[in-house]
């Protein structure tokens, strides 16, 4: 994979404290593990950074082997990949994912 995507995403990490690699935008999702995450950052409240690997061939291939991670969606939080829907869905369902969210200045404390 090309250093310029891994560069252009590690831009993109870094000047946004909450980044959605997602297949759609925010507004319209086009898979259902996506809309999952957008409806549970949206459900929390948290502005996010979402960017379409659709719309990107390189970037869908680069973002996999940028976290070594085979799926789409991909969450970061300031900077850390938290992970796709099923461990952004279990840690919504457990309040970890706010406390996260909160612990990062990005929530408040519940």
């Amino acid at each position: 994979m090309s250093d310029a995507v891994h560069d252009a995403i590690r831009q993109t990490i870094a000047e946004h404290d909450v980044v959605l690699f997602m297949k759609g935008v925010a507004e319209a999702p086009q898979c259902g593990f996506s809309a999952l995450v957008v409806r549970v950052l949206d459900h929390l409240g948290v502005d996010f950074k979402d960017v379409n690997v659709l719309a990107d061939p390189a970037l869908r291939e680069g973002i996999k082997t940028f976290t070594n991670w085979p799926t789409i969606p991909q969450l970061y939080v300031k900077g850390e990949f938290v992970g796709g829907s099923d461990i952004v869905r279990e840690m919504f369902e457990t309040g970890e994912l706010r406390q996260l969210l909160a612990e990062k200045g990005l929530l408040e404390a519940v």
